[in-house]
């Protein structure tokens, strides 16, 4: 089975559902709401700013073709994109990715609590694997999803 490098983990193939000529997109190990999802450069980069040009360009444009899929798949009305870029900002993984969340009315008692939750969501799994989703749980959706993108 074919693996992709986010940052200091091996991802295995079935749970990512899109492939672009410099990005991948896969399902979150441990989604702060259904749907969550991850966008990333193939070449493993920490920082946004050490992206190349046409790294930049395919992230994005991946970012917004996954972003609109998975807003109608999950019913969603809006979405929160983000980059959390260096530990400061909560960086866990030493790789470069953009959070897709799709949201909807009420998700959250206070709409920005969903930093909060991204904020927490890493380490907290780090130091609670049970709380990780299974790998077939994970393949599952990544099979869902992909049917979206081909």
């Amino acid at each position: 089975m074919a693996t992709f490098r986010f940052g200091q983990h091996i991802i295995k193939s079935s749970a990512v559902f899109l492939k672009t000529e410099l990005s991948f997109a896969l399902v979150n190990r441990k989604p702060v709401v259904p749907g969550h999802v991850l966008v990333c450069p193939l070449r493993v980069v920490e920082r946004f700013r050490d992206l190349r040009p046409e790294e930049v360009a395919d992230l994005f444009m991946t970012t917004q073709r996954v972003a609109n899929g998975i807003e109608k798949h999950f019913q969603a009305s809006s979405l929160t994109i983000a980059i959390q870029d260096g530990p400061e900002a909560g960086q866990t993984v030493k790789h470069v990715h953009v959070h897709v969340l799709p949201r909807k009315a009420g998700d959250f008692e206070k709409n920005d609590s969903i930093y909060d939750e991204l904020q927490k969501h890493d380490r907290e799994s780090e130091d609670v694997p049970s709380k990780w989703r299974s790998e077939e749980e994970m393949a599952r959706e990544a099979t869902e999803l992909s049917s979206l993108f081909n």
